[in-house]
């Protein structure tokens, strides 16, 4: 599975790669990283239909997560890739927006990641 992880905190690579070594080792998930949503849509654009899953930040500096979940449900349509929004702000205001422009989860930081793998683990099957 190819993941698309959308973060201005480039730190996150680092915990990304940490957290998943297993399955990166054994070559169940493989990681892609842009660091604001302009960069995850030239990535985007590069790698069609590559990322079957993306993660994002939902506050970032330029393009928000939101904007950049309203732009990929709107030109990536067959089939749109899984899209769950992350964000430290876990407040109603954000959750309601990322589902009414169709994202397919919401996470809060700091991510939980045994309930992310249980997550990602439960897509591929």
């Amino acid at each position: 599975m190819k993941i698309l992880v959308v973060d201005d905190e480039t730190d996150i690579q680092g915990l990304f790669e940490q957290r998943f070594r297993k399955e990166i080792k054994n070559g169940e998930i493989d990681f892609a990283f842009a660091f604001s949503g302009e960069d995850a849509l030239v990535y985007m654009s590069a790698h069609h239909h590559e990322a079957v899953l993306i993660l994002s930040d939902i506050n970032m500096p330029g393009m928000s997560g939101l904007d950049l979940l309203k732009h990929i449900k709107e030109k990536y349509e067959k089939p749109p890739p899984v899209v769950m929004m992350i964000t430290a702000y876990g407040d109603s205001e954000n959750y309601n927006k990322a589902m009414q422009l169709g994202a397919d989860d919401f996470l809060s930081k700091p991510v939980d990641f045994t309930s992310l793998k249980e997550k990602l683990k439960a897509r591929v099957q």
